[in-house]
């Protein structure tokens, strides 16, 4: 055992030193067969933003997201005729440059460590190589089909959404929930909409300048409830500035590095609010990028 202490839910407690799936092992075959069991409608939300040029990301840890054409070729007859060839075809393609944590993605488990410690007890030292996570990376998180259920908390202060800086605790969460008539069952994905995504693209200085978000106990609470992952419609779910200024990131301390639970970000969540919907099976898949710290990701609501 290593002496690294967290101070919620030790990982060993809980699926034992060397675990790298987390909360990923709540996926079972039952979960995933009761939520396709609550599809009633047959109706498809999608609950990403559009990957594009201008998308917005923390400087100057996040490059900017680029896409230019590596090749735009027709055939010349020449060629067409050498390779026995009589159609006159060509071919596009592009070269993509960016973080795996541009636009609607997901962080694995390695992402954010706390102390000399990342999750399941795997120490930095020995996990952070100059090509990637030797553990923990994105390819080890699931495919996750599980019921989703988003908390919506854009209109607790009487706005259109939550202005930034304004943290979301657990009473916040539990009155959604009780507006949604919903309880949380181990092994749901939830996601939080705080109104913040509408200035994504449209308000990239403000989207950044801050946001409102989970607080440390609101993570704690959620973490406790035995989710999969917690998401939210910004860029770190977690409130920004923290309510503790001293603190960095706390929340995706707790959730990465402490309870093995995946976080979500830049979530599109207005469509799925004005529709009235809280409870949906939930689709998401990660790209098995090995070695990873995250990954691009397309929820899909199904309901």
């Amino acid at each position: 055992m290593t002496n690294c202490v967290h101070d919620h839910r030790h990982w060993a407690d809980k699926w034992g030193e060397g675990d790298q799936l987390g909360a990923g092992r709540l996926l079972t075959p039952a979960n995933t067969l009761q939520a396709l069991r609550e599809v009633q409608r047959g109706e498809v939300w999608d609950l990403s933003f559009e990957t594009q040029m201008g998308a917005p990301g923390f400087k100057p840890a996040q490059t900017p997201y680029i896409m230019s054409a590596s090749s735009t070729a027709r055939n010349s007859v020449k060629r067409r005729r050498a390779m026995g060839a009589t159609n006159d075809a060509g071919s596009n393609l592009e070269r993509i440059e960016m973080t795996t944590h541009t636009g609607t993605h997901m962080d694995a488990l390695g992402h954010f460590s706390k102390g000399d410690y990342l999750y399941g007890g795997f120490k930095v030292d020995d996990t952070v190589d100059d090509w990637g996570l030797l553990n923990l990376g994105i390819e080890h998180c699931p495919p996750i089909i599980t019921r989703g259920v988003m908390l919506d908390v854009a209109g607790a202060d009487g706005g259109d959404y939550l202005e930034n800086g304004r943290s979301v605790g657990p009473d916040d969460l539990k009155r959604a929930l009780d507006k949604a008539k919903l309880a949380l069952r181990p092994g749901d994905v939830v996601f939080v909409r705080t109104g913040w995504g509408r200035f994504f693209m449209t308000d990239n200085e403000k989207f950044l300048s801050g946001e409102p978000g989970l607080n440390e106990a609101a993570a704690h609470w959620l973490t406790g409830q035995d989710v999969v992952a917690i998401g939210a419609d910004n860029m770190a779910v977690e409130v920004l500035p923290a309510e503790k200024h001293e603190a960095l990131m706390p929340v995706h301390q707790h959730c990465l590095a402490e309870a093995g639970v995946y976080l979500v970000e830049n979530l599109a969540l207005d469509a799925l609010a004005k529709a009235g919907i809280y409870s949906f099976c939930l689709n998401m898949v990660p790209i098995k990028f090995k070695g990873a710290t995250g990954s691009p990701v397309r929820p899909i609501a199904i309901v």
